[in-house]
């Protein structure tokens, strides 16, 4: 853990308990080389899987939707805070459907952000998660986002 005043890589823990009704770890630490003392909480996380269209477990990676949306972006007016944004969003729900969650349902939710973001990016992105293989797949995916705005 790094001293967070003169960021020596190598504290040392002077006392650990329980805290949150024993959901975390309190631990005061203190810097050897500037004397400093702060206090950190660890947190078991849970870690998500996600089931793979072949079946397979991979662990869930924010990154990846990030990835994502951003080649989908390219080019279009669109900025970094709103991706970001849509990336916690979509995160957070991931988050509460619980583990295994389908590669499939993460790409539905990546396209509802995309959507109402930007119509473009989302007809890309789309184009890959949907597996289009020709202008027909292109057509049809218009038609139906045309509808959905006039609702």
């Amino acid at each position: 853990m790094r001293c967070p005043t003169c960021g020596t890589a190598d504290t040392r823990v002077i006392d650990s308990r329980p805290a949150d009704q024993g959901s975390s770890i309190r631990r005061r630490r203190e810097c050897p080389n500037c004397g400093h003392r702060f206090t950190t909480y660890e947190r078991a996380e849970a870690q998500i899987l996600v089931r793979k269209r072949n079946g397979r477990l991979e662990p869930f990676q924010t990154g990846k939707i990030q990835l994502g949306m951003v080649a989908a972006l390219t080019d279009r007016p669109v900025s970094d805070d709103a991706v970001a944004a849509a990336v916690d969003e979509i995160e957070a729900e991931v988050r509460l459907m619980g583990s295994p969650v389908s590669s499939t349902e993460i790409g539905r939710l990546v396209l509802d952000r995309l959507r109402t973001i930007d119509e473009v990016a989302y007809l890309r992105f789309a184009s890959v998660h949907k597996d289009f293989q020709d202008a027909t797949d292109f057509e049809r995916e218009m038609a139906a986002l045309e509808e959905q705005i006039k609702d």
